[in-house]
């Protein structure tokens, strides 16, 4: 088992393939764009196939490949099917936007991915175009449809954010009146430019609860999964539930079981975090895999005890960094 410096059981990973993405969601990416990485300058499906070996070997059991969105970067389907076969690894899923997906669904449930989180930030279609600049609308109601055909668990991601989809919150309650998906709200985070975005930033977890509840008075908390980073909740007679994740509030910590790698190789303990250790130089540098797993631990037993003490640690480097780079 591996475990932190606060006791806190470490066994999922999040593994960010690349930044690039073929979206331009507001919360994600700044007006101005970023620079892409270089190609040299991401993990190799080499490099990411050792990390995830190793990290499997210290105790990880679920690893979910996230982006930018995964299905931009070449190849991905076989590294998938590599990553599958990983002696050890218990659960293997994705985040992904859609746009792509709808066509791999079968052969993604062929690899045992029994699950798929999925980016949806408005059911209308002209608002998804004013959040994502891009008008994919229809592929990702493909991928809904495709993905819920084959039997694959889908929960679906929304960024509250005031004054472009808070209208959308019921609409995508709706949805679970009909089909088996959870559908979760998150609360918009600093990963665009700084605070200066917050100033006026009100819709918490407590809000979004409230909205739901004036239109159905009767949902009710349900019992959360070990480690989830939701609230959920069920609404009687509908077919899925609901789940809020307080990310900016940031009340899970105290459960934290994973970890994250960037597009970069860099691993961060924290979301929050600056990155603390950079795999892909250490495999570079020609580190022995005994060596690199020593680093690893030293890491993980000095881990930030939540987000609030991860953000102080970066001194004068506050947060700024696009989700894209850092992997959703």
């Amino acid at each position: 088992m591996l475990t932190d410096n606060h006791g806190r059981k470490i066994n999922y990973l999040r593994l960010a393939v690349t930044d690039r993405c073929n979206l331009r969601c507001s919360y994600c990416m700044p007006e101005e764009g970023i620079n892409w990485l270089d190609r040299k300058e991401l993990m190799s499906y080499e490099e990411m196939l050792v990390t995830c070996s190793l990290l499997v070997k210290m105790g990880i059991e679920k690893i979910r490949i996230t982006g930018g969105e995964p299905f931009v970067r070449k190849d991905m389907m076989p590294f998938l099917e590599q990553l599958s076969q990983l002696q050890g690894l218990k659960e293997l899923t994705l985040t992904t936007n859609g746009v792509l997906t709808a066509p791999l669904i079968p052969e993604l449930k062929r690899l045992g991915i029994r699950s798929i989180n999925l980016s949806l930030d408005t059911l209308d279609r002209n608002r998804f175009f004013a959040i994502s600049f891009r008008d994919e609308f229809d592929a990702v109601l493909e991928t809904i449809d495709t993905a819920l055909q084959h039997g694959i668990e889908l929960k679906t991601n929304t960024v509250v954010m005031d004054g472009k989809n808070t209208m959308d919150i019921i609409p995508m309650v709706n949805l679970t009146k009909d089909l088996p998906i959870s559908v979760r709200f998150i609360e918009e985070m600093p990963f665009n430019g700084g605070e200066a975005h917050y100033k006026h930033w009100e819709w918490n977890h407590v809000k979004i609860l409230n909205t739901i509840k004036e239109a159905y008075p009767g949902i009710e908390k349900i019992q959360d999964a070990a480690y989830s980073t939701a609230y959920n909740y069920h609404i009687p007679g509908h077919k899925g539930n609901v789940g809020i994740i307080a990310a900016y509030t940031r009340s899970f910590c105290g459960t934290c079981n994973r970890l994250r790698i960037t597009p970069e190789g860099i691993l961060k303990t924290c979301l929050y975090d600056n990155g603390v250790l950079n795999m892909k130089q250490l495999m570079r540098d020609g580190l022995s895999a005994e060596e690199i797993e020593q680093q690893l631990l030293n890491k993980i037993k000095s881990r930030a005890a939540n987000g609030h003490e991860a953000e102080r640690n970066r001194l004068n480097n506050p947060v700024h960094e696009s989700m894209s780079t850092i992997g959703g």
